[in-house]
């Protein structure tokens, strides 16, 4: 697939913003099964500072400082994106999840290169607390001996069925205690629960950021829904699964990731990889609007 993507964030304030430092995560990163063919990043007010570099976890990162004094600050990015469909993997062949444990488990040796790397997403994060109510909550998804695939997906499956999708309800600063408490939430909710879920029993997990392609709703009864996530910033996890490496599933649809999605960052929760924020001087109280459009060119 290849897609044409375009996402605006804008802030309206209520009093002049005199300084403003702004992180970005809005460059699709380079992928085994993605390429960025095309990217522009356009800001409003038009003066202003930029340097471009990777962070602590490979992603594109661009810094942006506005000295001059501004009520409103937009910024569009627009890429073309190709995809490529994953290969396809069988749960069987994976490593049960109590190995994959003891894989990631400091033994004091040197682990393999992929493990360490593995590694700096098993842990707390300030998103993520590792709970026991959150192992509990999983326990039906990893009896002994079942391979982390199918955990995993059962993981998934288990989330999707138990939670609502509820805009407005929740923020990135609710608890997932609460979460999980009241079962409703938005897609970075079912992520980061999911996250949580796989971390307190030892496994690795990350989230990924980015945009998904929603089709328009069918009427076959037998067509599946819709997917959810469309209009905004989208969010899913991907989780440790040897022999392959890296696998990503997303929760508020049930689905493994494939061509719909496009990838722009990882990190340990979504504070790693927020598309856009900062630091400002003034401002006072503000208005936050974000529109994105997945639409594909080819098929």
């Amino acid at each position: 697939m290849r897609y044409s993507v375009y996402h605006q964030t804008a802030y309206e304030y209520a009093r002049d913003v005199l300084h403003a430092h702004h992180l970005l995560h809005l460059i699709p990163r380079p992928a085994p099964f993605q390429e960025c063919l095309e990217h522009t990043i356009s800001v409003n007010p038009a003066t202003f500072r930029r340097r471009d570099e990777i962070d602590a976890f490979g992603n594109a990162l661009t810094r942006i400082e506005v000295e001059h004094p501004h009520r409103r600050l937009e910024v569009v990015t627009q890429m073309n994106v190709d995809v490529h469909r994953r290969p396809k993997v069988f749960a069987g062949h994976s490593m049960p999840w109590e190995e994959t444990c003891a894989e990631l488990a400091y033994q004091g040796l040197s682990p393999r290169r992929e493990n360490l790397e593995a590694c700096r997403f098993r842990h707390e994060s300030p998103y993520v607390r590792v709970k026991q109510e959150f192992t509990d909550y999983g326990a039906e998804c990893f009896p002994p001996g079942r391979p982390i695939l199918a955990c995993a997906d059962a993981l998934m499956v288990k989330l999707h069925q138990d939670m609502k999708y509820a805009k407005g309800e929740t923020t990135v600063r609710t608890p997932l205690r609460e979460v999980l408490r009241n079962r409703r939430g938005v897609c970075q909710d079912f992520a980061h629960l999911m996250i949580a879920c796989l971390r307190s029993r030892g496994l690795a997990a990350r989230y990924v950021s980015g945009y998904l392609r929603v089709g328009s709703a069918s009427s076959s009864a037998s067509a599946p829904p819709p997917a959810i996530g469309g209009g905004a910033s989208h969010a899913w996890v991907a989780v440790y699964t040897p022999p392959f490496g890296w696998l990503e599933f997303d929760p508020t649809n049930n689905v493994l990731v494939n061509t719909d999605h496009v990838a722009v960052a990882w990190g340990r929760d979504f504070g790693d990889v927020s598309p856009l924020h900062g630091v400002i001087v003034g401002g006072g109280a503000h208005e936050l609007s974000v529109r994105v459009t997945v639409k594909p060119i080819t098929q």
